[in-house]
């Protein structure tokens, strides 16, 4: 038998735990993880306990149902290479924001799973752009309304009443650039017209 060091040892702790906190955050139980992953109620239960081993077979189905990739679940140790070590932030049930950069005061750039949940429209500074991945969003935008399908992508001035979520009964996956006003060059909406490319 493979004797492990004290840091592998800790790295596989972590996962069973953080499985729990994945699952949970999403708002899902045993059972439905089980019905997607097709790994039965008590082993997923053994899992997240650190009853039973995690193993590659086990850990890419449930990466592939919580639509996180591998390395978050294990944690791989942090090195000097540019890979951002993603960190998901639960945002009520089912719904998650994960940072894809971390810079302040730059165009910050996340990847959102969101929830079904109600219209309530919101103003404030800055500038957004919606890219959607996966699902169908509904983007309500002042008196518009608009439903994006994958590949589809919004931008707009977040000085607008605006609001976006699911269209459906299921989550929507988006990317989701929010930059400060002096970012609205990068990535604003075309000009009207001749001449109609200044910094407004």
């Amino acid at each position: 038998m493979v004797r492990m060091d004290a840091e592998t040892q800790q790295t596989i702790d972590g996962i069973g735990p953080r499985l729990r906190t994945l699952r949970r955050d999403r708002g899902l139980t045993l059972e439905a993880l089980a019905s997607t992953t097709g790994i039965s109620v008590s082993t997923l239960s053994r899992l997240e306990s650190g009853k039973r081993r995690p193993t590659l077979d086990l850990l890419i189905p449930l990466a592939r149902a919580h639509r996180v990739a591998l390395d978050l679940l294990v944690s791989a140790p942090v090195t000097g290479d540019p890979r951002v070590h993603l960190k998901p932030l639960p945002k009520g049930p089912g719904s998650v924001l994960v940072p894809l950069t971390q810079y302040p005061g730059r165009v910050q750039v996340f990847k959102q799973v969101l929830a079904p949940r109600e219209p309530k429209l919101v103003t404030h500074d800055g500038y957004e752009w919606l890219y959607v991945l996966a699902g169908e969003l509904r983007l309500v935008l002042g008196d518009q309304e608009c439903v994006l399908r994958p590949g589809e992508v919004a931008e707009f001035d977040t000085r607008e009443p605006h609001w976006f979520g699911p269209a459906g009964p299921t989550a929507v996956e988006i990317l989701h650039l929010f930059g400060p006003r002096g970012d609205q060059a990068v990535i604003r909406t075309p000009p009207s017209g001749p001449g109609a490319h200044g910094h407004g």
